[in-house]
This record gives structure tokens, sequence and C-alpha cells, in this order.
């Protein structure tokens, strides 16, 4: 218990100035989060959905935290020119866990939508703010939902009310910077009312050479008739530790398209929960890891249909060299009212040495009887016949590896609808695949 046992001290100590740099929506749920962390303590391997990740390992160092929320100095829009390029973007900060709010960007949004402050925006709108926030990210259940929500002061809101289509990509950079090892707890709310519809980018980048542990929890309110993009691209380094948590609601018709690409890290773990809560809701996931070195990847979904009517499609690459470990857990639940469902789920994974390792368990849990649903994984070397044939065609041995893992992950890519970010994944994968990709093009932050 030393692990929880810090954090327990910690909030018993600072509760007061972590409720008195926050908003009251976030104060009023904090208590029952603490008391809901103190009971579930961290999971254990022997925890279903927690089995290939250490969880107390990971929160073990003594991280400092900015409770006192003193002023990180950088003004990234001067600083962070890492942009797609021809994608044209709203673009928007996160230092650590705080939304920029100095030199927005210039570019109108369409009326009534907001992209700011948690913080600031439930100071302004209490009510709305306590409506969505901590209301599908149950503390009951998950230790780490519970730690975020009880330390979080500060995070994004994206509202796009009903009817209303962004037209321009909303691209987010979470920029971890710090002069000491640092935790940062994110908090990210997102309400899509419906018939609206909006694309988001979130990039996560480290801009010192830090160890960092970031919490993160999202929730996403995809409402009637509503579409939701979403893209999370983590380029971060080996000192960095991500834990993140997504919780997606979805209600008729409405329709969302969620990409996870990790290109480099230290140590990620991502759970997402999607709900089909309305007839003829549509999910899509993918997910493309690549990983070397010592790195580890852990991602675990979980997709529950409770009406009839929905579909739902996931596919997760993974490419791992060096003593790289990867795990994919992959559930789809379907309830007992909820017929005519269609699901598919398949977990493709590529070992590029023999010290790599992958751990993959998709799982169907169906209750109904008229569903089309299928699951399937696969974890294999490179061809060697593949490797043969460019070889006798004078393709170096290094450049047939890369041409195979790069035709491998590429399915993934290409399911990516806007096409300057595909293309430029493309791009980047080339470049982590040749091991060129220490750092980002064009920023000043990370020289």
């Amino acid at each position: 218990m030393q692990s929880e046992k810090q954090y327990i001290d910690l909030y018993n100590e600072c509760r007061e100035m972590i409720c008195r740099h926050s908003a009251e929506p976030m104060n009023a749920v904090r208590d029952r989060a603490f008391d809901d962390f103190r009971r579930l303590g961290f999971p254990t391997k022997k925890v279903e959905r927690y089995k290939y990740t250490d969880m107390g390992r990971l929160f073990e160092p003594d991280y400092g935290l900015n409770i006192n929320r003193l002023d990180i100095p950088v003004n990234p829009y001067d600083a962070f020119k890492c942009d797609v390029p021809n994608l044209s973007t709203s673009l928007y900060f996160v230092v650590n866990d705080t939304f920029h709010t100095k030199n927005l960007p210039k570019s109108l949004l369409p009326e009534g939508v907001m992209i700011g402050s948690l913080c600031e925006i439930a100071a302004k709108k209490p009510d709305f703010i306590a409506k969505y926030y901590a209301r599908i990210a149950d503390t009951k259940d998950d230790a780490v939902t519970a730690l975020n929500t009880m330390l979080a002061q500060d995070g994004l809101v994206v509202y796009v009310p009903q009817g209303v289509k962004v037209e321009r990509t909303v691209q987010v950079i979470n920029i971890l910077r710090s002069d000491v090892d640092l935790m940062v707890n994110r908090r990210v709310l997102i309400v899509v009312e419906p018939e609206a519809e909006i694309k988001l980018l979130f990039c996560d980048h480290a801009a010192d050479d830090r160890n960092f542990l970031t919490t993160q929890v999202v929730e996403a309110f995809v409402e009637e008739g509503a579409s939701l993009d979403l893209y999370c691209l983590e380029e971060t380094h080996a000192k960095n530790v991500r834990v993140s948590n997504l919780y997606i609601e979805q209600a008729e018709n409405s329709r969302v398209n969620h990409n996870m690409i990790t290109l480099h890290n230290g140590t990620t773990r991502n759970r997402t929960d999607i709900s089909l809560s309305g007839q003829g809701a549509e999910c899509m996931l993918n997910g493309c890891v690549i990983a070397d070195g010592s790195q580890r990847v852990d991602n675990n979904t979980l997709i529950v249909h409770k009406v009839p009517h929905c579909t739902s499609n996931e596919l997760y690459k993974y490419v791992l060299d060096g003593q790289a470990t990867g795990a994919f857990a992959g559930r789809v639940l379907v309830m007992k009212d909820a017929q005519k469902t269609a699901s598919v789920m398949q977990n493709r994974n590529l070992c590029a040495t023999k010290e790599a390792r992958m751990y993959t368990q998709p799982m169907l849990e169906i209750y109904a009887d008229d569903v089309k649903c299928a699951h399937g994984s696969t974890v294999g070397q490179l061809n060697d016949a593949a490797l043969f044939y460019m070889r006798q065609r004078g393709i170096s041995l290094k450049e047939a590896r890369l041409l195979l893992q790069f035709a491998f992950i590429n399915e993934v890519i290409d399911s990516i609808r806007l096409a300057p970010l595909r293309d430029r994944l493309h791009h980047l994968v080339e470049k982590r695949f040749r091991g060129e990709l220490k750092k980002c093009e064009g920023c000043k932050l990370c020289k």
C-alpha cells in the first residue's frame, strides 16, 4: 500500500489548496473519488483489466505536483511549430494540465462552440459542467480514474451545440514541461450535441528531459445524430509514463471514429470504454503502435452494445522491435436486448526480434441471439521468404525489414480520414522505423 499511501497523505494534507485552485463542479466530486481510491488501491495484475501492467510500480516514484498552480514560463504558440502541413487547424495548447489562455488562435469558431479551460468554464457555467463532469468516468471501479478525479484541477472543455458542424479540425497540443520530475493530472470533457460534428486531433509531446507521469481522463458525450472524429498521437520520450482513460457515451445514430497512434513513448497504458446506448450508433476504433528498446504499450478496450442495431469495428496493430513489450485486451459485450448487433475486432502484431513480447486477449461476450460478431488476433515475425525475395533483387536486409514493417502498419494509417494527417503519419512512421524520429521537427522547445 506504499504507492497508495503517498497519494492518500497528499490529499489529506493539500485538499484545501487543491480545491482553492479549481472550480466547484470539480471539487464537488473530490471527496467521493478520494474515498473510492482509498478503498480500491491501485489494481494488481490479478485484476482482469490490468493483468499486463503493474500499476502500483508506475505510481511508486515520488513525483512533484504543481498544486499551487505556479505559472509555467512558456509561449507555446511562438515555440511550438509542429502542426501538420496542409492541415488547416484551430490550434490550442494544454501545458501540463492547464489550458493555455494567452495568445489564443485568431481563427473564429462557429457560434456557440466552446473550447477552453475546464476550470474557467466551470466557474462561469457550473450547471453545465456539473451535468457532465464525472458522470461516465466512474470512480467506483477504477483507481486511476478516482486518483485523477481527486487531484485534477484544470483541463479542457470542447462543446459543440446542436446542429453545428465545425469544418476546421481542432488541434490540441498537450505539452509536458518541467524543471523537475512531475506528475500531471489532466482532464478533458467533450460534449457534441445532436446533429453536431467535430474533428479533434490531440498530440502529446514532452518538452523536457524529465521523468513525467501523466494521468488523463477523457469523457465524451456524442448525442443523437452527432459525429466525433478523435485522433490521438503520442510522441513523447522514454522517461514518460502515460495512463489515459477514455470514456465515450453514444446516443442514437451517432458516429465515433477514434484513432490511437503511439510513435514514441516510455510506458503507455490506454483504457477505452465505449457505450453504444442508442440504436443505430456506430463506432470505429483503430490503433497503431510502434515500439522498440524497452518501451511498453498496453491498450485495453471495452465496447458495450446496450441496444439493437449498433455497429462496432476495431483494428489494432503493433510492431515491436528490440525488447519492447505490447499488450492488447479487447472486449465486446453484447447485452441481452442488443439484437442485430454487428461487431468485428482484430488485433494483428509483428515482433521484429525474438526478445520482443506481445500479449493479446480479444474477447466476445454475447447475450443476444441475432448478431454478427467476429474477433481474432495474430502474433508473428517478419516473413523470411519475403525478406529473401527482396534481397535477391538487391534490397539490403535493413531496407527489406523496414519495407515489410511499413507495409504491415499501413492498414491502420490508411484508415485515417484526414488526408493531410494521413500523409504526415506515413512520413513520421517511415522516419520512426528508420530511427530518425527523436524529436518533433520545427519545435524550439525540444532543442
